[in-house]
């Protein structure tokens, strides 16, 4: 791959030619997910029970009581009363609170069971309505309470003995009997907004009034991440660092795909481009054994990073192509023309295409094909050849691995005297084949330059 912007053909490109190693590294990482929730994320369950508290609340009074329910004094007490071997520091983890509307407290309890989850859930309300009345004033001053209670009660029984003196007042039209009666309503009214006020100013005439809306109701599904989210996340990650390796094995690649660039690192001239029809080989090596059987299961032996095979023409085009080169061959060549054809071990393309390239070239030039390993490159020492030819499919080998291939033609005394890139193409049915007659086939057979540029 060249720096150009990553497009969703390259995407789709390793989707189609890789589907098989993505498909088992997908598998790898569900269960990967799998046994993440098992053994590091267990599931969980979530209980949420919610605590009412009439009257008016602002804000800032709200956030408040929400730290209040999941103070450490609040989680040390529902602890201490769950009874389950754990401290409050342990718990504390696994509740939280948040105010609702309404006027509305949820607390929440995560357990490993939904039963331990309600539990949790509605011990840790019940708590927190107890310390909560408790700090507002509701259980600190039981001497205050019973003075407020006494007041009430005589506030009460003043109440009465203003009704009974209006009803003993002078029950006529006279002045003093209308202005009386007045007044003792407006005693009642005043003793009446300075209770309200009393209550009002009271903390603990609200705040001991939080109630606990029922109980928490059990819950019926894991919390998340739930295993079947583990596992589909695992997959998905599999699958996505698999396709973000492939971009990135492609993008630092060093294989060359040019023309130019096979010939500069052979060192020798380029004399052609042949074609080898994409459906008799299949882009695979026919190497065997284990490791071979098992990246053919896979689908790795299949280049993903070159670009599908381009429509070509008939067969009498193809062979046109093999027999400008073996022109040009000849061009380069003393008599007598004899030539060692090198192609690295493993290129399939390469190999077809040096099999046809012997066949087009009957005797002149005469060929022999060897194949050369680019780990270890070995090529045989010359006899009676007049140079090497080096065929080999763009975008396979390194700039390195040519190289020494070429050193190794210099030690065997051979010289390249050319490059031949073979690439694959897809077939069409055509009759031109059938058509092309013997002297015209001729006609591209015989000894001298060849006619066209470079295929």
């Amino acid at each position: 791959m060249n720096d150009d912007t990553i497009r969703l053909v390259t995407i789709g490109r390793i989707l189609r030619r890789r589907w098989r190693l993505l498909a088992v590294l997908a598998v790898a990482g569900a269960l990967f997910g799998y046994g993440t929730s098992v053994l590091l994320l267990p599931p969980r369950y979530t209980a949420e029970a919610s605590v009412l508290l009439p009257g008016q609340w602002e804000e800032r009074e709200l956030l408040t009581q929400v730290d209040i329910a999941t103070s450490s004094a609040v989680v040390d007490r529902a602890a201490a009363a769950l009874k389950w071997g754990v401290d409050g520091a342990e718990l504390q983890k696994d509740v939280s609170a948040k105010a609702d509307d309404g006027n509305i407290i949820k607390v929440s309890g995560t357990a490993d069971t939904p039963e331990r989850a309600q539990r949790l859930s509605d011990q840790l309300a019940q708590q927190f309505v107890t310390f909560a009345t408790r700090i507002a004033g509701g259980d600190t001053d039981p001497a205050a309470d019973t003075a407020t209670e006494a007041l009430r009660k005589q506030v009460a029984e003043t109440n009465r003995r203003i009704t009974d003196l209006a009803e003993a007042a002078d029950p006529g039209q006279t002045v003093e009997g209308v202005q009386a009666r007045t007044e003792l309503e407006g005693l009642r009214t005043g003793l009446q907004d300075a209770m309200k006020k009393l209550e009002e100013a009271n903390p603990a005439s609200a705040k001991a009034n939080m109630v606990v809306m029922g109980p928490a109701p059990r819950p019926t599904g894991a919390a998340a991440p739930t295993r079947m989210q583990l596992i589909v996340g695992g997959a998905l990650l599999f699958l996505v660092l698999a396709v973000v390796g492939h971009l990135a094995a492609a993008r630092v690649s060093r294989r060359l795909r040019t023309e130019a660039e096979i010939a500069a690192a052979l060192g020798s001239p380029f004399l052609g481009t042949v074609d080898v029809p994409g459906e008799r080989h299949g882009h695979r090596p026919e190497s065997h054994g284990t490791r071979a059987r098992l990246r053919r299961l896979l689908g790795i032996d299949i280049r993903w990073d070159v670009p599908a095979p381009q429509r070509s023409g008939d067969e009498a085009e193809r062979r046109i192509r093999y027999r400008r080169v073996c022109a040009r061959i000849r061009d380069q060549l003393p008599a007598p023309r004899r030539l060692l054809v090198v192609v690295p071990e493993g290129d399939e393309v390469a190999r077809l295409a040096a099999g046809q390239l012997v066949a087009e070239a009957t005797n002149d030039p005469r060929l022999r094909v060897v194949e050369v390993s680019v780990d270890r490159p070995i090529v045989p020492d010359r006899d009676t050849e007049s140079g090497a030819l080096a065929v080999l499919s763009a975008g396979s080998w390194t700039a390195g691995e040519l190289a020494g291939i070429a050193e190794a033609c210099a030690d065997g005394g051979h010289e390249l005297v050319g490059v031949v890139v073979a690439g694959t193409v897809r077939t069409r049915p055509t009759e031109t084949a059938d058509r092309l007659s013997d002297d015209a086939t001729l006609t591209f057979a015989v000894h001298g330059h060849a006619t066209g540029d470079p295929a």
